[in-house]
């Protein structure tokens, strides 16, 4: 039986639910051999990870998702292998998160202007600390709470999503300074969830740039998307990856899906396992 991981989970770091002990102890339920955390511009979930695996088995594979907008919308970069250690390192994700932070400003300012009785104060509440990480699912989840909508996925399609009515996009780096950040860190650049961008022509100039891999087995990518993608990532020779894109539970249901319900194969690992060494040699 093939050894398998699930390289895209999120904790309580970000906009998951779970702690991060609690994705390994679910990634050990699940059989796998090795998981990535991967939040939201924040390592900050990566030290507990990795002692509860060091118990458990699993292997942890340092990441992070890097926000980032190209042509409009919201792309996101995944970074593996990244010195989650090194304070110059996290500075830069400060910044990003600080970037968020004017992002949800707007959103509720939006929001308030269509009338919704929703404040920032109230949405932050959702998080502890002051690191200001708080993403569109706790504003969606206090959406909920007010009666305004009945599900995340209502609160996207109709206020928080590309074309929902309180969609804001404020001055963010773009996928290529996100992709050169990773990579001048000695990560290695993977773009997240393709199929969510509906811009084929935007992948293929991030691939030209010089992404590392994509993402084909996402839960958003159709099976047709999945083809196309496994066909650009032999053409230009990068790395196939796969991932859950677990944010924990909403409800009663797991979102985006269920850890452990997209993988890779440990090959993929040991490709990213090896860009990553030969870029920090």
């Amino acid at each position: 039986m093939e050894l398998m991981a699930d390289l895209h989970t999120h904790t309580k770091a970000s906009d998951g639910t779970c702690e991060p002990a609690e994705n390994v102890r679910l990634a050990k339920e699940a059989g796998l051999a090795a998981l990535a955390i991967t939040d939201h511009d924040t390592v900050a979930g990566i030290p507990e990870a990795m002692e509860a695996a060091r118990a458990l088995g699993v292997e942890i594979i340092p990441g992070v998702e890097v926000s980032s907008v190209g042509k409009g919308q919201d792309i996101h970069v995944l970074g593996y292998f990244v010195p989650y250690e090194d304070p110059a390192f996290e500075e830069r994700l400060f910044r990003l998160r600080e970037t968020r932070h004017e992002r949800n400003q707007l959103l509720i300012a939006r929001l308030q202007e269509l009338g919704i009785d929703i404040s920032l104060e109230k949405v932050y509440r959702r998080k502890q600390g002051t690191d200001k990480n708080i993403g569109r699912p706790h504003i969606a989840e206090e959406l909920m709470e007010l009666g305004v909508v009945s599900t995340i996925a209502e609160a996207f399609d109709k206020y928080l999503g590309k074309g929902g009515a309180a969609y804001v996009n404020p001055p963010r780096i773009t996928p290529q300074e996100a992709i050169t950040m990773i990579k001048e860190a000695g990560g290695v650049a993977v773009l997240a969830h393709p199929g969510l961008y509906d811009d084929d022509e935007l992948v293929q100039e991030l691939i030209v740039f010089g992404l590392d891999g994509i993402e084909v087995n996402h839960p958003d990518n159709d099976e047709v998307q999945k083809m196309r993608y496994s066909k650009w990532a032999a053409q230009y020779g990068m790395v196939v990856t796969g991932g859950s894109d677990f944010h924990g539970w909403r409800g009663e249901e797991p979102f985006h899906a269920m850890l452990g319900s997209h993988t890779a194969g440990m090959d993929a690992v040991e490709q990213l396992r090896a860009i990553a060494e030969k870029r920090k040699a």
